[in-house]
């Protein structure tokens, strides 16, 4: 029986501009606090220009609430949905700022991330902390769902996104395909404090596990050419990120034969957002035209129906605490709520 102590969803998600006139300001709020040149911004600000300014980001998300809704007007639970963006409108204050008045007390909240790090969790919460305290007495308490990178539905809906684009590439080059998992590349430092590497590999096994891409019978074993690669850093040029990067290893791929072609799986993100429209279909795409690597890209999870009776299953858990909490592999279920000490803010490198 449920638990039915929450009254509304919010669903909370990166944010972008939807204009030429607010990529500068949407950017300066992004990198607030941060190190990064202002030139370096000025760089990325172009990648939005050359859509015109407009992220689909933002656009994906309303798709999102839009497929969740009918979920669960199907299936229940019955409660309204709102939306607060981390760094463009619909910012989250102006979100707990209405779902105050409309008399909401307690959200679940679904955060458009998979993994563990700071970036992709604990900064959600604290934005999350900044926005309540904005709005003051009343503000409503929100609970963030767990993590999801091995639940079931998640590496079912990687594994059918794949096996299209696997599909996808030509006849001649399906000799030796390498199958090329992406994520967004993170400061050293953070990844020496939380477990998002260890969560994407985990990722990379299952998702090649269950598409029979292993050397032997050993389930841990992937297979030999099947990479985790990282993209979209930005940051001090001094600071250490995660590599190797995306270009640099499709380079590598061509020059030492690894492969005939190659499928990039942007496991790192659940929409086709700026990332992956810019830093995938484009400049991934223009080096391996350049390289004469036939290349093909899987597509996100997005509004796959599976995906979406996940997000259903996972608020069902945050009501009854009795129900399943299911994961794959190695891993086991992430908590609800993260301890003390778990990834941490990182330190910013001196100027």
């Amino acid at each position: 029986m449920l638990n039915m102590n929450y009254d509304a969803i919010l669903v909370v998600s990166f944010g972008g501009p939807e204009s030429r006139e607010e990529v500068i300001p949407f950017l300066e709020n992004v990198l607030r606090g941060r190190n990064v040149p202002r030139e370096r911004m000025l760089s990325v600000a172009e990648h939005y220009y050359h859509f015109d300014g407009k992220s689909p980001i933002n656009q994906q998300t309303r798709d999102l609430i839009a497929s969740l809704a009918i979920e669960l007007e199907r299936n229940g639970p019955k409660l309204p949905i709102y939306w607060g963006n981390r760094n463009w409108h619909p910012l989250l204050p102006e979100t707990l700022r209405q779902m105050k008045q409309d008399g909401i007390r307690r959200a679940v909240a679904f955060v458009t991330s998979a993994y563990s790090s700071y970036s992709s969790c604990r900064q959600y919460r604290e934005d999350i902390a900044r926005a309540q305290s904005e709005v003051g007495l009343g503000a409503p308490e929100v609970d963030k769902l767990r993590p999801f990178f091995n639940h079931p539905a998640f590496i079912e809906t990687t594994v059918e996104r794949l096996r299209g684009a696997l599909q996808d590439i030509p006849a001649d080059a399906q000799r030796n395909v390498q199958i090329v998992y992406t994520a967004h590349s993170i400061p050293v430092s953070m990844a020496n404090s939380c477990d998002y590497v260890r969560q994407l590999e985990e990722v990379r096994r299952l998702v090649s596990g269950a598409l029979g891409r292993q050397k032997d019978d050993h389930q841990d074993d992937a297979h030999k050419n099947d990479a985790l690669v990282y993209q979209s850093r930005s940051g001090a040029p001094g600071q250490p990120w995660l590599e190797p990067d995306i270009l640099d290893y499709l380079r590598r791929v061509k020059t030492e034969n690894l492969a005939s072609a190659v499928v990039l799986a942007p496991i790192g993100f659940i929409s086709d957002h700026m990332e992956v429209l810019y830093d995938l279909d484009m400049e991934a795409r223009q080096l391996c035209d350049s390289l004469a690597l036939p290349m093909t890209r899987a597509k996100t999870v997005g509004v796959h129906p599976k995906f979406i009776a996940m997000i259903r299953e996972l608020i069902l858990e945050c009501m009854n605490p009795e129900l399943e909490r299911r994961a794959l592999g190695l891993l086991g279920p992430r908590a609800d709520v993260c301890a003390e000490d778990c990834c941490p803010a990182p330190q910013r490198p001196r100027t």
